[in-house]
């Protein structure tokens, strides 16, 4: 009996290890502040200099960068997965419809190539992803995070498992909150992150499937919007935060709480009391700027370290778009 106890109470621990274990990789083990320090201690000065003159050319490439930063992490994790060309036609990430309007990749493969000649196989994409986001939010005028770097790249990449992973810009909140928590993201990341998904216009014309408005976008502004979205697709791009698109900032929650969010999923965050708590605080409270650049770091943090490969993991791309 002393014998099997033991043999049970060995398996015991050997399962918490293992659970442990997945934590870590889980919640980012193995990334750190400065962690090219000494293998290229210029990566994130070059990184930032090279998104800085992209942007200075066209602001709207800041909002692009974050897109492709959390896209990417939303499937398979923060390893690059999103920038990989298909092995075969139509069948990487970037082929699945929910990324059809990603941009950026030119700037990922600038900041990785003026990276390369410095020092060569060191500086993962992935990190490349995470420095770009973090940088195009501080050159727009947003909040400043320290990045945790140290990711490696993954060599697989499918269209189907972005399909089945990226938030929908039709999700309803029960939808957004289980997406978000299969992530390990709480209720308070998801009103902070919220806001980067794809555009439609089927709560214009067809919200119900029956040729309807949704009831809760703001009339008047539906109307606005009819004016200069026509029905099935076409037209302009429109800004997703009317007035402050290029500018991390607490405006959108002022344009969700009148009911004038574009997208669906900003309607839903009315629909939680966490989620609409956060809304009618940022979007109310004098220090909505402070405490919303500051969550948004923090989120950003956290979601950085979804899904990462350290280590041994994966590799190092020597161009972002192909496996080694």
């Amino acid at each position: 009996m002393a014998v099997q106890t033991r043999v049970v109470s060995i398996f015991f621990i050997q399962l918490v290890l293992l659970a442990v274990s997945g934590l870590n990789r889980a919640n980012g083990a193995g990334l750190r502040t400065g962690y090219y320090d000494e293998s290229c201690p210029d990566a994130e000065t070059i990184a930032l200099k090279t998104i800085r003159k992209a942007i200075s050319k066209d602001v709207t490439l800041a909002a692009a960068l974050l897109r492709l930063h959390f896209h990417d992490c939303f499937v398979r994790g923060c390893e690059a997965s999103v920038l990989l060309d298909a092995a075969e036609e139509g069948d990487a990430e970037k082929d699945a419809s929910p990324n059809f309007s990603l941009r950026g990749y030119d700037v990922i493969d600038d900041v990785k190539s003026a990276i390369e000649k410095s020092c060569p196989g060191v500086v993962s994409c992935a990190d490349i992803l995470a420095l770009a986001a973090r940088d195009a939010v501080r050159l727009t005028g947003g909040s400043f995070w320290k990045a945790e770097t140290g990711r490696r790249d993954g060599r697989i990449s499918l269209s189907k498992e972005a399909d089945e992973n990226l938030p929908s810009s039709n999700f309803n909140i029960a939808q957004l909150k289980q997406n978000f928590a299969s992530k390990g993201l709480t209720k308070k990341d998801l009103a902070v992150l919220s806001g980067n998904n794809n555009s439609n216009n089927d709560r214009l014309y067809n919200f119900t499937g029956r040729s309807d408005t949704d009831p809760a976008l703001d009339p008047t502004f539906a109307s606005e919007l009819k004016k200069k979205c026509k029905p099935g697709g076409g037209g302009p791009f429109l800004e997703l935060d009317q007035g402050s698109s290029t500018i991390s900032d607490a405006h959108f929650y002022k344009a969700v709480r009148q009911n004038r969010g574009l997208l669906t999923t900003d309607a839903a965050l009315l629909n939680d009391h966490v989620t609409r708590a956060y809304v009618n605080r940022q979007s109310t409270s004098a220090a909505a700027g402070a405490t919303f650049g500051r969550d948004f770091g923090e989120s950003m943090v956290k979601m950085g370290e979804i899904g990462v490969l350290t280590g041994n993991e994966g590799e190092i791309r020597k161009r972002c778009a192909f496996v080694n």
